[in-house]
């Protein structure tokens, strides 16, 4: 794939849910975004912010009130079979998706999603252990039941379901939701693995700013069902009181250096994960450890 060409495209979406009744209610509007092959991008916002219900039309499980979104140039409604493709194309993790699971064993739960894709045998297998690999599971595992892991097993083999199927764009809804620090590092490391091996697109929802901060190199911040802001880490993070305003936090080592600005000391504006600050500061000391 051309990382230079757009490989999701979103013109003038709008979704409108129970349009005509009492209940109508705009959760998005207007929305024109574009993600390319390599990039990985987060998405943050505060509740009813309309992130969900956008991608959600990423992969066709909703579609658009007004507007389009293409998948390599091709409107993702172009016809019921297109449609269905994309489903395998864009891969959608949803939040808590290891209640999802439901096979008797970790390679057949694995095996679900490329399975009825039309993929059998031999490469059927080897996709099963690949996912396996880029999630961290064990071949001994993929013979126990899911039911037998902890958490942040489970999540791993819901989401190796997902990578599977081998998508051009990966996109995960607050994957690391309800786990410890542990398995959070983990699922992480997972998904720059993939994403890196596979030079897709990944797009990740995520409350946690600390997360987005560390992990992607676009940010892109919903409000009101808008796109508000579109950007780097660093340029997001600049914005404190807008942030605030919306009802989003910052990273804590951001707020820690606004703080002291606040108090007069000479300090970057751009600092939004403690890796990045220590190099910031030692840049300003010439280079001697801070």
């Amino acid at each position: 794939m051309d990382p230079t060409k757009s490989i999701i495209e979103i013109k003038d979406l709008t979704h409108t849910y129970s349009s005509g009744t009492p209940f109508e209610h705009t959760a998005v509007a207007h929305i024109d975004l574009s993600f390319h092959p390599g990039e990985l991008a987060g998405i943050i916002g505060h509740t009813g912010s309309g992130k969900s219900t956008l991608i959600q039309h990423l992969n066709g499980l909703l579609k658009p009130t007004s507007g389009q979104v293409l998948f390599q140039g091709e409107d993702i409604w172009k016809d019921k079979k297109f449609t269905h493709s994309i489903r395998g194309r864009v891969g959608l993790v949803f939040q808590y998706p290891e209640y999802q699971l439901f096979e008797e064993n970790c390679w057949k739960d694995i095996a679900f999603g490329p399975k009825n894709q039309g993929i059998s045998g031999d490469e059927l297998d080897a996709r099963v252990r690949r996912a396996a690999g880029f999630v961290g599971i064990s071949e001994a595992l993929l013979e126990k039941s899911p039911f037998d892991l902890s958490g942040g097993q489970k999540r791993r083999v819901a989401i190796a379901g997902v990578i599977a199927m081998e998508p051009d764009v990966l996109i995960l809804d607050e994957p690391t939701a309800g786990l410890d620090a542990a398995g959070r590092d983990a699922i992480l490391e997972n998904i720059r693995a993939y994403q890196a091996a596979q030079n897709a697109a990944v797009i990740m929802v995520s409350h946690s700013m600390e997360e987005v901060a560390d992990l992607c190199s676009r940010l892109i911040v919903m409000n009101k069902g808008r796109v508000a802001m579109d950007g780097t880490p660093a340029e997001v993070f600049t914005h404190v009181d807008e942030l605030t305003e919306m009802g989003l936090s910052v990273p804590q080592v951001t707020s820690v250096f606004a703080r002291l600005r606040a108090m007069g000391l000479d300090l970057p504006a751009d600092v939004y994960t403690v890796r990045y600050a220590v190099a910031r500061l030692q840049e300003r000391k010439g280079g001697r450890s801070c």
